[in-house]
């Protein structure tokens, strides 16, 4: 972990007034090589190209299109088509009353969403970042999360809340906060964070038509990143299990829990690692947060002998470090070395670009740790 100091930010109405933000060069070619390297795991004819971005809208769509309950509303998601063009074209095919433009304010229309929820629609609630729903986290959490419980079973809310999450390039401290493990400790919620289109599509439909609260955390620099999809995935009825991780790459080294953008900086690590070294990384793409697929984690422990976490979050408290206490709970004797976590640094994020590239993990940097454990 890398530790950098932080600058002040601009301000939302810069931000959303600015193009849409970019990988910086430093990041081109990882971005592309992750691409290249999922492309080796399709060869079925029907297989298509999809965007991140076109993944998700695609998902909204046909579920828009099967449930009449189901509608959007968010800050410029109708008329403007969503600030990173992820609901582009659902206003002028649903209409008004199904994608809904809201007021710059975040805890208002939340709330409007989780009693509409609570009178059996099925929102999909769309924040511009999850940094802005800070604003909202009362109704999320105390509202949307709880009644279920509070209800003793009587009361369901069915929403789900998405937007970007993390950092992005070149928009600071206030913009680029992971919230992974703020929303996985609250029970109530489920929480997935897709990598691949077919994580995105998979999991947005499935997060629609769960009776729980979800929340999806997507990646704004993945939203233009293309994806080869599977006939399978581009079929109306594909949903993808919440709870399932995806093993992303077979190997018997070592085992890399990753999820988010992270996933495909560790293909790109486990590759590097194999021409260098000749080592296997068995790479595992979480897909889900809240509730996590543990046994996939202790099944691969088992056979590699060693785990590495990595993730872009801070390192206390994150889900890195909930990796490594499940270790100790349920893979201690499997384990020939300590477990290993590799995440952001412990600081607000700089704006700075050549600080903000030091403050989270990269390919060499994942790539370098696991050599070091192994003592190669």
């Amino acid at each position: 972990m890398v530790f950098a100091p932080a600058r002040s930010v601009f301000g939302r109405a810069a931000m959303r007034a600015a193009k849409l933000p970019t990988a910086s060069a430093i990041r081109v070619p990882a971005i592309q090589m992750s691409a290249q390297l999922q492309q080796k795991r399709y060869s079925s004819s029907g297989v298509r190209d999809y965007t991140v971005r076109d993944a998700l809208n695609e998902a909204l769509a046909e579920e828009l299109e099967r449930n009449e309950k189901v509608f959007i509303m968010g800050e410029e998601v109708a008329q403007y088509n969503g600030a990173y063009k992820v609901t582009k074209g659902l206003l002028d095919r649903f209409g008004e009353k199904r994608v809904i433009d809201t007021p710059i304010t975040e805890h208002g229309f939340t709330g409007m969403a989780v009693g509409a929820a609570l009178h059996g629609l099925h929102p999909v609630v769309e924040f511009m970042t999850w940094n802005f729903a800070m604003q909202a986290i009362d109704q999320i959490i105390n509202s949307g999360a709880k009644t279920h419980y509070m209800s003793g079973g009587i009361q369901p809310c069915n929403i789900t809340f998405r937007g970007p999450n993390g950092f992005a390039a070149g928009v600071a401290a206030q913009h680029s906060q992971d919230y992974s493990a703020w929303y996985g400790a609250i029970p109530g919620l489920k929480v997935v964070s897709p990598w691949s289109a077919e994580d995105a599509k998979g999991l947005m439909k499935a997060a629609i038509r769960d009776p729980n609260p979800v929340v999806v955390l997507e990646n704004e620099l993945l939203y233009g990143q293309s994806f080869p999809m599977s006939e399978e995935a581009q079929s109306n009825d594909f949903v993808i299990p919440i709870g399932k991780a995806k093993i992303e790459r077979a190997g018997t080294d070592v085992t890399i829990v990753t999820l988010s953008r992270c996933v495909g900086q560790s293909l790109i690590a486990a590759e590097n690692l194999k021409k260098k070294y000749g080592v296997e990384c068995e790479v595992i793409n979480l897909r889900s947060i809240k509730p996590l697929d543990v046994e996939s984690i202790v099944q691969s422990v088992r056979k590699t002998k060693r785990l590495v976490a990595v993730e872009s979050g801070y390192p206390m408290f994150g889900v890195a470090s909930e990796i490594l206490a499940l270790s100790m709970e349920y893979m201690f004797d499997s384990l020939d070395a300590p477990a290993q976590r590799i995440t952001g640094a412990e600081v607000p994020t700089p704006y700075a670009q050549g600080l903000e590239a030091l403050s989270f993990p990269d390919e060499d940097l994942i790539e370098k740790k696991i050599a070091q454990l192994l003592r190669l």
